[in-house]
């Protein structure tokens, strides 16, 4: 089998990895974007409207959730708080920003055991390996894509 395919379980792994840990060769990942941060700069808001880092990690979390139930094509557990996609996070509300890391990572490691799962035929997919494959793709990208908007709120905020 080749390893630039997309039916190769270990090029998913190593996809996910990438934008989620550990270490990417491009900068920091997901996980070492929030690991460093404190709860008063996880609510940091760059202006009215704007999300802060609680609030992109919540939504990475959730999309990670909703990708795993796509992939096993069982429905999403429960989600922490009520709604879909965004979710305000305020000083006053919860999850705290602990919490919050904590759900994140969990999301992720559920998401890396449900790809080794498929890989090692121990869970069966409604979808075809190229969509398992454009899923993972997604969401790692995702990750990137938010690791970066949360390197860029970490500068503003210190500013």
């Amino acid at each position: 089998m080749s390893t630039t395919t997309a039916d190769n379980p270990a090029v998913s792994a190593r996809i996910l990895a990438e934008g989620y840990g550990p270490g990417a060769w491009h900068g920091p990942d997901l996980k070492a974007a929030l690991a460093d941060i404190s709860p008063q700069a996880a609510l940091w808001r760059p202006a009215p409207g704007r999300h802060n880092v609680a609030e992109i990690a919540l939504h990475h979390a959730w999309c990670v959730r909703s990708v795993i139930g796509r992939l096993t094509g069982d429905a999403p557990e429960p989600f922490v708080l009520e709604g879909e996609d965004w979710f305000e996070v305020s000083e006053r509300g919860r999850p705290g920003w602990p919490e919050i890391v904590t759900l994140v990572e969990a999301q992720q490691r559920r998401l890396a055991t449900v790809i080794a799962d498929l890989g090692a035929g121990r869970i069966q997919s409604p979808l075809s390996a190229r969509e398992q494959f454009d899923l993972v793709l997604g969401i790692t990208c995702h990750a990137i894509y938010h690791a970066g908007q949360v390197q860029l709120l970490k500068v503003l905020g210190a500013a």
